[in-house]
């Protein structure tokens, strides 16, 4: 019932009579009236239902096909169930030896078809749910409909073998047109608009130096790129793709665990920690947050010298990054050799100055040693910088 939509017209065809030879449980003529309300059918003839008629467990089993039901023409035999047919089909699994043509559903659909567009009656046979139509049953036939099934297991339910012959009709008589189609697309994106995509998944995935090693990195653009052209995207489709790198790259809040800061972004985040009392481990909600983000998003400087540090024989698991000290946290410090590393920003504000001012003296009370690296030099010249720091070690 779940794809039954009432305010929609129901298809008015004419088609083939169904015709249900003694069939003994209700609910099997319930359902073979649900499989042809399915496919617009709607002449059912019964000859001798075990149960009488109407039958209870039918109207159940029938799931809304009560308009077939309540025009259910009754008949005593078989014979005068068929007796204004033109053309008569009787379905079976079973061979019965006669010389008649034996079809399967899609022959006899489009037979079915022909004959009622010439003006003619086209009747369907259905046998006892037990053992079928007699062989007298099947000699009133023009054609045998059989299916293509499991010799081996070749008994079909009542209502199955219904619905297949109401769907191969149905098929042929409305050209095989689906109910419905994928909704409309917006319109296809421009290559303009698609190379901006691919321009800012780019320069992010360069930020995490994903197109790596160098000499791959040509070969790995154009397989991205034919990932997106293949789709043929639509412009919606960039947009949301485009909302989804940013969304990553950016996080909710501003930048993503992991993600790289530029220095300007890293300067604006100090002044704000300056502005709220520095940096300390102790400190409000606030800066607390700050300073969680600072430590997360490293700049492109913190992040090329913590992996020098890290892997430079004279510095390897010396040094960690944004770890407190007491109540300071520097840029990098080594508690084995008491040196503290700060990183400074072009343009810094009075607050970052002051800040970075009382934290030196703070650390200088207690026997560290502050070295300030500016973020050009590091950028310019790592390895200058780094032979200034194993002077001091």
């Amino acid at each position: 019932m779940s794809g039954t939509d009432r305010t929609k017209p129901s298809l008015e065809l004419a088609g083939p009579i169904v015709i249900l030879v003694e069939p003994q449980l209700g609910e099997n003529i319930g359902m073979a009236a649900r499989a042809m309300g399915n496919f617009a059918l709607d002449r059912l003839r019964i000859v001798n239902p075990r149960d009488g008629w109407p039958n209870v467990a039918a109207q159940r089993a029938a799931a809304g096909a009560d308009h077939i039901l309540e025009h259910v023409e009754l008949f005593e035999t078989v014979e005068a169930a068929v007796a204004d047919c033109t053309l008569l089909f009787a379905t079976t699994a079973r061979a019965h030896d006669q010389a008649k043509p034996v079809v399967g559903p899609e022959a006899a659909a489009a037979e079915m078809v022909g004959q009622i567009n010439a003006g003619g009656t086209v009747g369907i046979l259905f046998g006892r749910e037990r053992w079928g139509l007699t062989n007298e049953e099947v000699g009133l036939s023009n054609r045998i409909v059989t299916f293509p099934v499991n010799p081996g297991f070749a008994s079909l339910n009542l209502a199955q073998a219904v619905l297949l012959i109401s769907y191969e009709w149905f098929k042929l008589s409305t050209a095989g047109t689906l109910p419905f189609a994928m909704t409309e697309r917006s319109e296809p994106a421009s290559q303009y608009q698609i190379q901006a995509f691919f321009d800012n998944l780019v320069r992010e995935l360069d930020k995490v130096e994903f197109l790596r090693p160098a000499e791959k990195r040509d070969t790995m653009l154009v397989n991205l790129r034919n990932i997106f052209t293949r789709m043929e995207p639509t412009k919606q489709d960039m947009h949301t793709l485009h909302g989804v790198v940013m969304a990553i790259a950016e996080g909710r809040k501003g930048p993503a665990k992991g993600g790289v800061l530029d220095g300007e972004q890293a300067t604006r985040l100090r002044a704000l920690l300056a502005e709220q009392g520095g940096a300390t481990s102790d400190g409000s909600s606030t800066v607390r947050g700050l300073a969680r983000l600072l430590r997360r998003n490293p700049t492109d400087a913190e992040r090329i010298l913590w992996q020098s540090l890290t892997r430079d024989r004279r510095f390897a698991g010396q040094f960690k990054r944004q770890t407190p000290v007491g109540r300071q946290i520097p840029d990098f410090v080594s508690f084995v050799h008491r040196i503290a590393i700060e990183l400074t920003n072009p343009g810094e504000s009075d607050a970052i100055i002051k800040d970075r001012s009382g934290r030196r003296a703070w650390l200088e009370a207690r026997d560290y040693r502050v070295l300030d690296m500016a973020v050009a030099d590091v950028e310019r010249d790592l390895d200058a910088e780094l032979d200034r720091l194993s002077q001091l070690l």
